[in-house]
């Protein structure tokens, strides 16, 4: 008997653009003839289902269900297409939790604690995984520009804390840069992650379970048209992206131990993607950050890995759902 999913997309920041991108790029690749989906979206005005008639379905949020055709539909497991809040920071999980319906993302605290980027390469660094020198702002305590390169030298990297798809962020090269690239960060986050730059080659690899078996995926290489891979980098085709990367296998292996290394220290759940500077002098590769909801727009890097993989998007998404059902640690 098919088993009834949710797919769950929008979302209450601006990353909701690429949440719907994403859940385009699910819904075409789940197998009809295992699931039946239903695509819920999830706005500040409210929790919807649109029907076959265009009508708007609102979602009963005391059991998570809707009404189509004077039934009642609940959900066997949730997709969870959503970038940002609440989808990726832990809220819609502990509510999935709560109502005791399996998810296809990290559990709730995975999601709040790699959310917040500070405290993501805190958790790392103590697991023994390297991370670049950073200072932690606070909107409502703030320091002085010469405090912050006092303890850290230029270039750094200025940008939220919380959030995504490097909205808000800026490199700075020189002092008198410094405040305004604070000012832009701040109006994303009350928090403020500033970050030591580190040269060398920018690796992001997925990672995900499959049948009790942890899978780095073929990394991809980032080389960005810009100063770093920013929004525009990341969404608008000012970068090259190459998967899988050409890189030497010492390297690659590198970044795939280090990537299953992060994802068993926060135990992750669903597909990750982890991103990493390689740093050609030191030899090892430095891990920025860990998207528990990466973006998967037909074009984006986990569908470019899936298929360099040998793996058609169907199996990926199959594969996902049916983790969805193996109990969790």
């Amino acid at each position: 008997m098919k088993k009834t999913i949710a797919l769950v997309t929008g979302g209450y920041s601006g990353e909701s653009v690429i949440s719907y991108k994403t859940a385009v790029t699910i819904k075409n690749n789940i197998d009809p003839e295992r699931w039946i989906c239903y695509t819920i979206d999830i706005t500040p005005d409210g929790w919807y289902y649109i029907n076959r008639a265009g009508e708007k379905i609102s979602v009963d949020k005391n059991d998570f269900s809707i009404i189509e055709d004077g039934r009642k539909i609940l959900f066997d497991a949730v997709l969870i297409g959503l970038h940002g809040t609440p989808g990726e920071d832990g809220k819609l999980q502990g509510y999935f939790d709560c109502l005791n319906i399996p998810y296809s993302t990290c559990n709730a605290a995975t999601s709040a604690l790699t959310f917040n980027k500070r405290y993501t390469v805190a958790v790392a660094a103590f697991g023994g995984i390297t991370v670049a020198r950073s200072i932690h702002l606070f909107k409502d305590k703030p320091i002085s520009g010469n405090e912050i390169l006092t303890a850290l030298k230029l270039p750094v990297f200025v940008k939220p804390n919380n959030g995504g798809s490097s909205i808000g962020m800026s490199k700075v090269n020189e002092p008198g840069a410094l405040q305004e690239a604070l000012d832009k960060a701040f109006m994303e986050d009350d928090q403020v992650l500033v970050e030591e730059f580190v040269k060398g080659r920018e690796f992001t690899i997925g990672v995900f379970k499959s049948k009790g078996n942890l899978i780095a995926m073929p990394m991809t290489e980032i080389i960005s048209k810009k100063e770093f891979f920013d929004y525009e980098a990341k969404y608008d085709g000012a970068s090259e992206e190459i998967t899988p990367a050409n890189a030497d296998e010492i390297i690659a292996e590198k970044v795939r131990e280090a990537a299953k290394k992060a994802y068993a220290i926060f135990n992750c759940n669903g597909v990750v993607r982890i991103d990493f500077i390689y740093d050609e002098v030191a030899g090892e590769p430095y891990m920025l950050e860990i998207n528990t909801v990466p973006g998967q727009s037909e074009a984006s890097i986990v569908p470019q890995q899936v298929k360099a993989m040998g793996w058609s998007l169907k199996e990926f998404y199959s594969a996902l759902i049916d983790e969805c059902f193996i109990p969790k640690s």
